[in-house]
């Protein structure tokens, strides 16, 4: 997930004035364990239908039993599975790009260039698990929360790469030195012959 290596350690940097392209680095979203629960009821739901099915008790029938399982199904499976669908982080090389929402997405990022903090917190079961929250903070903009997020020691460590990468590169093309072949402009006109 790192940046490439040149010798020493160091990032591989583009030539200065050449035009960096914005690659994707990382594409998340919240750790999987959050449907634990909606997989155990979905599980259980669907073996009660397939047990009880043609032995409901007298005042029901039998198809109030599917009918039923639909519902529970769809607002303690579906529901849940798509409100974890619908968050999605996006790490590139200029920048961090949190998106949530299934019909209208509210969309928030921040830029590496312009630096920020990295804090990270961390619950009991999220470290039994190996995820935490990253709360990036430029001081200006509200704060970015990537909630949950898996492997989180290691998105820390990409992100404070990518800040550093950024920065380096910005303060670099800003302190270009213009060369006299920039500063002449283009080179006159061949007298006619």
């Amino acid at each position: 997930m790192t940046q490439p290596m040149s010798f020493a350690g160091r990032p591989l940097t583009p030539a200065p004035g050449a035009p960096t392209p914005e690659l994707r680095v990382a594409r998340l979203r919240g750790h999987a364990r959050r449907m634990f629960w909606p997989a155990l009821v979905l599980i259980a739901v669907a073996g009660a239908v397939g047990y009880f099915y043609g032995h409901v008790p007298a005042p029901f029938e039998d198809w109030m039993l599917p009918t039923a399982a639909a519902a529970i199904v769809l607002i303690v499976v579906v529901l849940p599975y798509l409100s974890w669908l619908s968050r999605t982080y996006t790490i590139t090389t200029r920048r961090v790009i949190a998106r949530s929402g299934l019909f209208t997405t509210h969309r928030t990022e921040v830029a590496h260039a312009r630096g920020y903090t990295i804090r990270e917190r961390r619950g009991p079961l999220q470290r039994l698990w190996g995820a935490g929250t990253l709360i990036l903070s430029n001081g200006v903009d509200a704060p970015v929360v990537l909630k949950n997020i898996p492997a989180v020691s290691l998105v820390h460590e990409v992100l404070a790469d990518q800040v550093e990468v950024s920065q380096i590169l910005a303060h670099r093309d800003s302190h270009a030195i213009q060369t006299i072949a920039d500063a002449a402009g283009p080179p006159p006109p061949l007298p006619g012959r």
